[in-house]
């Protein structure tokens, strides 16, 4: 591209205001008639409300960062491992989102104990002390139990 070759657009001039009604913009130059912003030099800084207490001001001061919610546990039953899990499966959360019992983005899974289970289970997950007995009981182990 070359100085040479640009194409010339021509430039439109600005509207010149209040110079008669003829113009289209005559009188009052397009800003209405009376009050604030019809005078010379009218500047409403943000935030004025016309003398009104503003919002920001109306509004309680809250200082800090707020915490995130805590994040519930996605719960899974041992009935529910009994449905879809095969004797000696491995059961964590990769496993459970597979089988559909827990969302892909669950951060947070605990297995309880409500139910029977009668399959030996590898469980590698945070249980209930309920859900562990009862894994255990049916000759399953529990891996790792961390606490929440």
């Amino acid at each position: 591209m070359k100085l040479n070759t640009l194409k010339v657009q021509g430039r439109r001039r600005s509207k010149r205001v209040g110079r008669g009604d003829g113009s289209g913009k005559g009188k009052t130059s397009g800003r209405g008639t009376k009050g604030q912003k019809s005078r010379a030099g009218a500047r409403i800084r943000p935030g004025f409300e016309g003398g009104q207490t503003p919002i920001f001001q109306r509004l309680p001061k809250v200082r800090g960062i707020s915490r995130r919610q805590p994040q519930k546990a996605s719960v899974v039953n041992l009935n529910d491992l009994e449905k879809f899990f095969a004797a000696g499966a491995r059961v964590d959360s990769v496993a459970l989102a597979k089988a559909g019992l827990v969302a892909r983005s669950a951060r947070k899974v605990k297995i309880l104990g409500e139910g029977k289970l009668t399959k030996p289970l590898t469980v590698n997950m945070v249980t209930s002390e309920s859900a562990k007995e009862k894994i255990e009981k049916a000759g399953g182990k529990v891996i790792s139990v961390l606490k929440e």
